[in-house]
């Protein structure tokens, strides 16, 4: 008799250990996102948002009019590099130049000479530069580009890294699509948010677990963002834990029917 209690005792045991190494102590309140209700229902988004243009952003600009021949001087002439010294030629792949702006916000425009365009947005830029053209063009019109809009996805998402954004419009939720969701060990409720707003470092954290995320003024993302998603409690734990917990909980298993086997005998 003292034998089946041993072994009942042993295997009760190992089972309460087993169960240890594999509990999880979330909850739906720490998982699903947009959990409450609007502060108002009738608010909308703000579609009218626009960002604006920042030290080292490059830039794209054309200008374009029926007679092509009045705008030509306003536009940057694409270049090739035709051979390993980098001299310049006719032949290859055209490649476009560009406005780098600098840390003064300005960019060097043909024939207008500095603009200063830090802080404006695309519709702003555009309107400046109507303007300043109306004295040699009359109907020039005037396409602009960023192409250095990145932001970069750290922390507990499926996929980590820098991506460059082809609108100039992304959300904080788009962007965590685009890394893939969070992992089930992101913390909803605790996302980092990194902005650099006139050479300084801003910071915001938000819950997406509140569905009024979306009214937060850092909700759609500006070039060069950082989103760090914190690990959550479960994770923390099972870094400290052996990466074999599996191999161990099978051992524990087996080890239980090999007590079970001799303590019948």
């Amino acid at each position: 008799m003292k034998k089946y209690y041993n072994l009942k005792h042993t295997i009760k045991l190992l089972s309460i250990l087993a169960l240890i190494l594999t509990s999880s102590c979330g909850s739906r309140k720490d998982i699903v996102y947009f959990q409450d209700e609007p502060l108002n229902s009738e608010s909308k988004l703000d579609n009218r948002f626009e960002l604006t243009y920042k030290t080292n952003d490059i830039l794209t600009i054309d200008v374009s009019s029926i007679e092509p021949a009045a705008v030509m001087p306003f536009n940057l002439a694409p270049v090739s590099y035709g051979d390993n010294s980098g001299s310049l030629n006719a032949g290859g792949s055209l490649l476009r130049q560009t406005y780098l702006v600098d840390p003064n916000g300005n960019i060097e425009f043909p024939v207008l000479g500095t603009l200063n365009v830090g802080g404006l947005t695309r519709t702003q830029t555009t309107e400046m530069l109507k303007d300043k053209l109306r004295e040699y063009v009359t109907d020039a019109i005037v396409n602009i580009r960023l192409i250095n809009f990145t932001v970069t996805v750290l922390g507990e998402v499926h996929r980590p890294g820098t991506y460059t954004i082809q609108d100039e419009r992304i959300s904080l939720s788009e962007a965590l699509g685009l890394a893939g969701d969070l992992t089930i060990y992101g913390k909803r409720d605790n996302v980092f948010l990194i902005r650099e707003v006139a050479g300084k470092k801003k910071y915001a954290k938000l819950d997406l677990r509140s569905i009024n995320v979306v009214n937060s003024p850092v909700y759609y993302l500006s070039q060069n963002d950082v989103i760090y998603v914190e690990p959550n409690n479960a994770r923390v734990k099972t870094s400290t834990y052996n990466p074999n917990t599996g191999l161990l909980i099978s051992a524990i298993g087996t080890l239980a029917t090999i007590v079970a086997i001799f303590v019948v005998r």
